[in-house]
């Protein structure tokens, strides 16, 4: 069970376990508690949650009793065992919860996994036991059209492929088609010797942002593949807040120093660790939601 997941609903986390012998994914009672309570507070969530067993006791009602426990990754650092229920439990409880969060929790735990992102999502985790990793050329434009085909290929139709057409988002236009196969070409040749060399090439790639989508999923993990062959290092994603993430790469553009003090704190050495991968790609998409869930 060495499979992990992260969620996220309203901001919010929700860890999950892959069972390989049964083929499923368990979640986190607790945390699925604090988003149907919209409270981060463990111990609170922890008391709502022998309430919440009792009086689904009370009514004949045995969801309570039937949790399995499997260790998950507390905040802390430490594995330990917590309480877990897999896919149709967790809809029964949501159904049971006293409060009209539950609806929409439902919605997005149920289809979440069935939109485009959720399938690259899954094409993502794939990646770290596929051969095809080995083979991605790292910091070429190349590379990064290969990760890009890989993730999105049989979703969009231009899976790999540099855009034509200009795109531009929250009113900044990126790099001109017209002269982008040209700056693809200068960015390439970019350094890669030292972490500011990788990180300004990074940014210089966002900037250009090569595809008309999934730019920022690709290239986060082109990024990492630089890092870890020249500096045996990656970046652990989780210590990265999505607000200050998106708002020092926007800042980026004519200030570099915010996203380069994120990216250095953020390293470390668990270049072959299939948590922390699997924890990055969680990240990573999380990074590219629109809250609609409120």
């Amino acid at each position: 069970m060495s499979k992990i997941s992260i969620r996220f609903f309203n901001d919010r986390e929700v860890r999950a376990i892959w069972d390989e012998d049964n083929t499923k994914w368990w979640f986190s009672v607790l945390d699925i508690v604090g988003v149907l309570n919209n409270q981060d507070d463990y111990e609170k969530n922890r008391n709502y949650w022998k309430y919440l067993k009792s009086k689904l006791k009370k009514d004949g009602n045995e969801l309570g009793s039937v949790t399995t426990q499997l260790k998950l990754t507390a905040p802390d650092g430490k594995k330990r065992l917590s309480n877990v229920m897999d896919y149709n439990q967790i809809i029964e409880l949501a159904k049971n919860f006293p409060n009209t969060k539950s609806t929409k929790f439902i919605e997005w735990f149920t289809y979440s996994d069935e939109t485009i992102d959720g399938k690259s999502k899954t094409k993502a985790y794939a990646l770290f036991e596929s051969s095809f990793l080995e083979n991605i050329e790292v910091g070429t434009i190349n590379g990064l059209q290969q990760i890009h085909a890989y993730l999105f290929g049989g979703l969009y139709d231009f899976a790999g492929k540099i855009r034509t057409v200009n795109i531009s988002k929250g009113g900044f236009t990126f790099a001109p088609a017209e002269f982008l196969t040209q700056t693809l070409e200068s960015i390439e040749k970019m350094p890669e010797n030292t972490f500011e060399n990788i990180a300004d090439k990074y940014i210089e790639m966002n900037i250009a942002h090569p595809f008309r989508e999934g730019n920022g999923r690709a290239t986060r993990i082109w990024l990492d593949l630089i890092l870890k062959k020249h500096l045996k290092k990656c970046i652990d994603w989780s210590l990265i807040n999505k607000k200050e993430y998106l708002s020092a790469m926007e800042k980026s553009v004519i200030d570099s120093s915010e996203i380069k003090k994120l990216l250095k704190k953020a390293l470390t050495d668990k270049i072959n660790d299939r948590e922390m991968f699997m924890k990055g790609i969680d990240y990573s998409y999380y990074y590219e939601e629109i809250n609609n869930n409120v």
